[in-house]
């Protein structure tokens, strides 16, 4: 180990990946800061999953974004959760699509709120539906409108209610509204009575009716006037009778005639 670590940064960078991948776990563990800088992307690929397994999260924090980008992506799912979060920001930025793909969810749920608000919006579509739904709140209300934006479908579906719960007014109105669509009933039910006042009305109008019915009476009372305006003849009719209720005498003005026509009696 103290030979290996004796080389100097050039010796090193110039050892071929056959010699680099020769490498015993310890001597790789021993290598100085100084030594792993001077590896090429070549070098790095070359590691191996045990190699990669024993980098401490100095050396790991040493790499440079094209070292990190460099490493395979069976070998950099393989990280501890220790590992991987030592990344920096800069450095979890330079990932490729592929590596973030390779996540495990204990890897995700490691990852710093840093990390995740650095992350490009392919790098967030790249992330598994699973991953994203094992993340913590805290966690979720890190990552940029852009990147809520840039979200599939299927990666808003799967979102736990506590964590649509915890998005940010800003978060929830970058929703596009193919992602409102695809709320479920217990998602759009969770999701915070302020952050109902700030949708917007294009996102209302596309909320599912059996989303609308499932609202809680303190969110349909939290809707704008401009909300309710936005409420399509199906979605006024879903409103439940309790709801109705709810509503202030603003809300109850503002609903349109054709809606008011398709009100059931138990409704009015």
């Amino acid at each position: 180990d103290s030979q290996v670590a004796a080389f100097s940064a050039t010796a090193v960078a110039s050892m071929t990946t056959e010699q680099v991948s020769a490498l015993a776990s310890n001597q790789v563990a021993a290598l100085t800061t100084a030594q792993v800088k001077s590896l090429t992307t070549a070098q790095v690929a070359s590691l191996t999953t045990g190699q990669i397994d024993k980098l401490t999260t100095a050396q790991l924090t040493a790499l440079s974004t094209a070292q990190v980008a460099a490493m395979e992506t069976q070998d950099f799912a393989k990280l501890t959760t220790d590992q991987m979060a030592s990344l920096s920001a800069t450095q979890f930025k330079a990932l490729k699509t592929s590596q973030i793909e390779s996540l495990t969810t204990d890897q995700a749920k490691a990852l710093t709120t840093s990390q995740l608000a650095a992350l490009s919006s392919a790098q967030m579509k790249a992330v598994e539906t699973d991953d994203l739904a094992a993340m913590s709140t805290a966690q979720i209300r890190s990552i940029t409108s852009t990147n809520i934006a840039a979200m599939s479908t299927v990666q808003v579906n799967k979102m736990t209610t506590d964590q649509v719960a915890a998005l940010s007014n800003s978060q929830l109105k970058a929703m596009t509204t193919a992602q409102v669509a695809a709320l479920t009933t217990s998602q759009v039910a969770a999701i915070e009575t302020t952050d109902v006042a700030a949708l917007r009305t294009t996102q209302v109008a596309v909320l599912s009716t059996s989303g609308v019915a499932a609202m809680t009476t303190s969110q349909v009372a939290a809707l704008s006037t401009a909300g309710v305006v936005a409420l399509t003849t199906s979605q006024v009719a879903a409103l439940t009778t309790s709801a109705i209720a709810a509503m202030t005498t603003s809300q109850v003005a503002a609903i349109e005639t054709t809606d008011v026509a398709a009100l059931r009696t138990t409704q009015v």
